[in-house]
C-alpha cells in the first residue's frame, strides 16, 4: 500500500501491528491509537491508547503489546470497530520511537489484520529519517462504513508532540517552571519488553 492510499475494512475486529527491525543501539518503538471526533480531536485524555493505558474504557481498542521474532519486534494495538461509541469518526494509529528516531530502525512497517481469521488486510511500508513520533495509518468512518487510510506522517516533536495535535493534555516534567514551560513535555518511557521465550 502507498502513502495516501486507502480500502475498506469489512472486517468486524482488526489488529494493527506495528513491526521493525533495529540492531544495537536502535530504539525501542510503542503503538498507541487515538479515538477521534469528526474534528479532528479527542474527548478527554481517556482517548488515547498507549503502553501506560492500554485499554480504552469502552474496551473497543486495547494496546495487546509487542512480541519478538528473529530480528523483527511488533507492538499491537487490536480495535473493534463494532463497539466504537458513535461519535468516534477515526482512529489514528501512532508510534513514538524511546532513545532515538525511527531512521535508525529498519523494516518499519504498517499492517492491518483480521483478528478473527488473522488474514492481512494491508501493509504500509514506512519511510523515515529523523521522526521520533509517527502516524503509520488511521481507521476511519465513510457514509456509514469503515476505511484504512496509509498516512506516513512523521513529528520531531515525539508522543506528546503527536499527542498534544489531537487535544490530548501532556503534563509538563516535574518542576517546570514558567520560564521552563516553553521546553517539549515528555511522556514516561514504556516498559521493556519481556525477553524472547
Amino acid at each position: 500500500m502507498t502513502k495516501g492510499g486507502n480500502l475498506p475494512v469489512t472486517a468486524k475486529t482488526v489488529q494493527v501491528e506495528l513491526g521493525w527491525s533495529g540492531g544495537p543501539g536502535a530504539p525501542d518503538a510503542d503503538a498507541s491509537a487515538l479515538l477521534l471526533r469528526a474534528d479532528g480531536r479527542v474527548r478527554d485524555d481517556g482517548d488515547f491508547v498507549f503502553y501506560n493505558q492500554p485499554q480504552h474504557a469502552s474496551g473497543a481498542v486495547r494496546h495487546l503489546g509487542k512480541r519478538r521474532n528473529g530480528g523483527g519486534t511488533t507492538d499491537t494495538v487490536g480495535v473493534d470497530l463494532g463497539a466504537l461509541e458513535p461519535e468516534v469518526e477515526r482512529v489514528v494509529l501512532g508510534a513514538s520511537a524511546d532513545g532515538g528516531t525511527f531512521g535508525q530502525l529498519s523494516g518499519l512497517r504498517l499492517r492491518l489484520l483480521d483478528a478473527g481469521t488473522g488474514g492481512q488486510l494491508a501493509l504500509f511500508e514506512m519511510e523515515a529519517t529523523t521522526e521520533t513520533a509517527f502516524i503509520g495509518g488511521e481507521l476511519y468512518r465513510r457514509a456509514g462504513q469503515w476505511k484504512f487510510r496509509a498516512v506516513g506522517q512523521g513529528y520531531a516533536s515525539g508522543l506528546a508532540g503527536l499527542a498534544t495535535d489531537f487535544g490530548i493534555s501532556v503534563d509538563e516534567e516535574p518542576g517546570a517552571t514558567a520560564s521552563t514551560a516553553s521546553s517539549a513535555p515528555t511522556f514516561p518511557s514504556a516498559p521493556a519488553a519481556p525477553a524472547p521465550t
